[in-house]
């Protein structure tokens, strides 16, 4: 297993390259709704904000080779947790920069290999920090269905039940312009005693889960006619499309 090795320094460079350059660059905007930084209820029905050092599992739809970059800009933005990704082994090897930002890998091919993963994560989860799952297992086209997931979500949650579990949704789509736009969804916190659910059981309930939100999500940007859902926050004011740049220079001309 190719553990993280997170290295303030390079983060600040990155953060800073990801946004201006990377981010801004590819997409016209990227809007965020929700909260990485759920709220639950406590026994008396008030909302109680979790603290920064409380372990969450956020499990997210991957649909694009940028995911893990618009997830770090998203964390980087909206939370005050520490975060982590777990990340396939064959790509982490081929872009090794990803461990300085906290990625770490899991290996599906090797039952060791996936011990030693989830005995990783259950450390970090022990340690406060916050950990990012991709269990489809693989880049799947967003609108694909069933979404099916892995088991290793429900085996994460097992080994460690005090977790909070987050629902994220990216939607990807060019609606009125020529450069994609990025709508990001994190939905209800979810806590359980994981412990009383079989791993395949939590697995299949989080991918309805998932699904069901990916669905309303998508459903309520088609019916907007736009890239974002109403009251979204801006995490980037992106490059203007081909269509915006004609329009200001026919402004212009008709001055």
């Amino acid at each position: 297993m190719i553990s993280a090795v997170k290295s303030k320094a390079f983060e600040r460079i990155f953060t800073l390259y990801n946004h201006y350059y990377l981010l801004r660059r590819r997409f016209r905007s990227f809007t965020f709704s929700g909260s990485l930084d759920p709220q639950l209820l406590d026994g008396n029905g008030r909302l109680l904000s979790i603290a920064p050092d409380q372990p969450v599992v956020y499990f997210m739809n991957h649909s694009s080779w940028w995911d893990g970059l618009l997830l770090y800009h998203a964390a980087k933005q909206t939370s005050r947790g520490d975060h982590y990704v777990m990340m396939e082994e064959r790509q982490l090897r081929q872009y090794a920069f990803f461990r300085k930002l906290g990625a770490y890998s899991i290996n599906k091919d090797s039952s060791s290999g996936v011990r030693t993963s989830l005995q990783y994560t259950r450390e970090l989860l022990a340690a406060g920090k916050r950990v990012w799952i991709f269990p489809q297992g693989e880049i799947l086209h967003q609108e694909a269905r069933p979404i099916q997931f892995r088991p290793g979500i429900g085996l994460v949650l097992r080994r460690f039940p005090q977790a909070v579990a987050v629902p994220v949704t990216l939607c990807h789509g060019m609606v009125q312009h020529d450069l994609p736009e990025i709508s990001m969804k994190a939905g209800s916190p979810i806590m359980e005693d994981w412990k009383a659910w079989k791993s395949e059981e939590i697995s299949e309930r989080l991918g309805r889960v998932l699904e069901q939100q990916l669905d309303d999500h998508r459903a309520a940007l088609i019916q907007l006619g736009q890239g974002s859902l109403p009251g979204a926050t801006p995490l980037i004011r992106g490059t203007r499309s081909t269509s915006e740049k004609y329009d200001e220079a026919r402004r212009r001309v008709n001055r």
